[in-house]
């Protein structure tokens, strides 16, 4: 009999220890998951790209697709015919393509 009750409540134990650490699992991963994603962005916004005030070193350093000589064509083209009005401009730029701005679109700003 004694045995019985000892096996009872140590299994009575394991049973509720796992089912706490079960239910305290599920609600831990909210909370920094939603903190996260607001730190991401708000460095994506930090992070942008204004192609109206860059120098060509940072548009090579930064773009993918974009070395030192299409660099420093979008500079170029940025001081002869005066601001971008918009990111698809670029495509205006020769040696800019439509695959190299879809690759970099997310990086870039005019403002």
């Amino acid at each position: 009999m004694r045995k019985t009750a000892i096996n009872s409540l140590v299994f009575a134990v394991i049973a509720c220890s796992s089912f706490f650490a079960a239910a305290n699992e599920s609600a831990v991963p909210a909370q920094p998951a939603v903190v996260q994603s607001q730190s991401a962005s708000e460095s994506a916004q930090a992070s942008l790209i204004n192609i109206n005030t860059a120098d060509a070193a940072t548009l090579d350093r930064e773009l993918n697709g974009i070395g030192a000589v299409k660099a420093k064509a979008i500079v170029e083209y940025r001081d002869a015919n005066g601001p971008f009005a918009s990111v698809d401009e670029l495509l205006e730029v020769k040696g800019i393509g439509a695959a190299t701005l879809d690759k970099n679109r997310d990086k870039l700003s005019v403002n």
